[in-house]
């Protein structure tokens, strides 16, 4: 897989600074149950990366150091981390709100025939991937099968009480385009996967997140392949909106790779972009050093890949951060295959 980031490191990208950090987004690892092409992590079931115990075990404690509010757990599939549940009891019983970015299809996977009722249990909210409410879309996107799997995911949640009514169960769907181009309005898309779900498939649900897909890792590839990394950077580029800056979850968030150092976000993370050290540029930040000191006013490292959080409503873990967009396509680019 080609590297992106000679492709991105030079950036006129307005410089940014942390404020308080309330969410702790832990990768527990790459490996997962899927090889989706969009995935920005090139996770899939030949990856063996999983976060140690002695990493596992610092989750707890710097979750109650920093008086955090929010653990946002994610993979590969985090869920085929032997410990995914253990990290999950012992962040709720510290009173943290837990975020499993799901990709659905992992309820049906041998060995996780338990996994729904253990999310209802704990009452953890679920943020699952669906980049269509159509079964040919999806199954283009992410394998043959993962339609008719995710439906039936997701009606095995509602049962539960997921997306329903006052059941305090969480459940949000996340959408990406399925080539080069930016995702279109979220409320409207949203409105339109709520008709859709629920008239054929008696779905409910909570919100749709609407993503940009990021040029790194093997989407970053697979622009290069066809041709159209430069033109999709353009595009981000000349989509940027400043007033999604004040939004991003850079700000309050801080992301932890399979081995435990800090990176701004996700994105930086597969770019191998750590957190930068104010103190010692020598040092590389890692979760034991959340203990003892506070990241709040320090700078975050950006390149041009931040253009795809910045263009049009914005984009970021819980979706757009902004009303408006310009959902202008890619010119004259071929539509993805």
């Amino acid at each position: 897989m080609r590297d992106t980031l000679p492709l991105l490191d030079l950036t006129g990208f307005p410089a940014l600074k942390r404020d308080a950090l309330d969410t702790l987004q832990v990768n527990l690892g790459y490996m997962c149950n899927m090889k989706c092409v969009h995935c920005h992590v090139a996770a899939g079931p030949h990856r063996t990366e999983m976060m140690d115990d002695e990493n596992l075990a610092l989750i707890p404690r710097v979750l109650q150091a920093r008086k955090l509010t929010t653990l946002d757990l994610t993979g590969g599939a985090p869920e085929m981390h032997p410990r995914f549940r253990e990290v999950v009891i012992a962040a709720r019983k510290l009173g943290v709100h837990v975020i499993d970015r799901c990709n659905l299809t992992i309820l049906y996977e041998p060995g996780h025939e338990t996994l729904a009722d253990f999310l209802a249990e704990h009452q953890v909210e679920v943020v699952a991937s669906l980049p269509c409410y159509e079964l040919e879309n999806v199954d283009k996107q992410r394998g043959k099968g993962t339609f008719n799997k995710s439906i039936a995911a997701l009606q095995k949640l509602n049962q539960l009480g997921y997306g329903q009514p006052d059941s305090g169960l969480i459940l949000n769907l996340v959408y990406n385009p399925q080539g080069p181009t930016l995702p279109p309005e979220q409320q409207g898309l949203e409105a339109a996967y709520r008709r859709e779900l629920l008239a054929h498939f008696d779905i409910r649900f909570n919100h749709l997140f609407a993503l940009a897909n990021m040029p790194i890792k093997r989407f970053g590839d697979y622009l290069i392949t066809k041709g159209q990394f430069h033109d999709y950077l353009r595009l981000l580029k000349d989509n940027y909106s400043a007033d999604n800056l004040a939004n991003l979850m850079c700000r309050n968030l801080v992301s932890v790779d399979w081995q435990g150092y800090l990176y701004d976000c996700d994105f930086n993370q597969q770019l191998g972009l750590r957190l930068p050290d104010a103190e010692n540029k020598e040092h590389r930040p890692h979760l034991r050093d959340l203990l003892h000191r506070e990241l709040n006013g320090q700078p975050i490292r950006v390149a041009e890949h931040c253009y795809g959080c910045t263009a049009g409503q914005g984009s970021s873990c819980s979706g757009a951060l902004n009303g408006a967009l310009d959902s202008r396509a890619l010119h004259d680019a071929p539509k993805a295959s």
